[in-house]
């Protein structure tokens, strides 16, 4: 666990600058994720890995329940809230509206009825992996492939009451196997496939 234990940090490096740095409701995410002037939807991250994306969505106010599924990455995830926690001030306000789940999205996003629901499944390794980030590769190696992937993007889109979003790199095929995204919206080297949920006439 040495190397996972400080895996998770909400304080300092890129996580911490970011929210220094006060990037708002501008950025790639929350604009995917359906941020408007005076609407703050509540969010699922189904696949929460180092947390990162749910603590920014906390961080402009909305309220997110992380689901893991990883023992470890749980664990480190769960430490990493801690210590925003205990940091106290505006982190641990941030965490305040964070929520943490141990299991497996596709069991209980069925339960949690949400707004919008945030995939990002693990993609595979680039072609330069030397150049992937060392976190990354500990992430890779807690989390694994995400074979069940596309059955996942079936159920949020089944339980959605907003909207889907699907990160993505950047220059990938679609996913396979689902109904084509409302729109998209492009980042530098990601991009979000947002599905927005139709809802009955009357």
């Amino acid at each position: 666990m040495s190397d996972t234990q400080h895996l998770v940090d909400f304080v300092g490096g890129a996580v911490g600058h970011r929210l220094r740095a006060g990037e708002g409701r501008g950025q790639a995410l929350p604009k995917a994720a359906g941020f408007a002037r005076g609407f703050t939807p509540k969010i699922v991250d189904s696949t929460a890995g180092l947390g990162r994306d749910a603590f920014l969505l906390a961080s402009l106010g909305a309220e997110v329940t992380l689901i893991e599924r990883s023992p470890d990455m749980f664990e480190a995830l769960r430490a990493g809230l801690e210590r925003a926690k205990t940091e106290g001030g505006r982190y641990a306000e941030i965490v305040s509206r964070m929520t943490l789940l141990h299991g497996d999205s596709i069991a209980l996003l069925p339960e949690l009825s949400p707004e919008v629901v945030v995939v990002d499944p693990m993609h595979p390794p680039r072609h330069n992996s030397a150049l992937v980030k060392k976190e990354m590769r500990v992430l890779r190696e807690l989390v694994g492939a995400d074979p069940d992937s596309r059955e996942l993007m079936t159920i949020a889109l089944r339980c959605a009451q907003k909207r889907v979003v699907l990160k993505w790199p950047l220059r990938a095929a679609p996913m396979d196997g689902i109904v084509k995204p409302s729109h998209q919206i492009l980042g530098k080297s990601t991009r979000y496939d947002v599905f927005v949920i139709p809802h009955p006439a009357g």
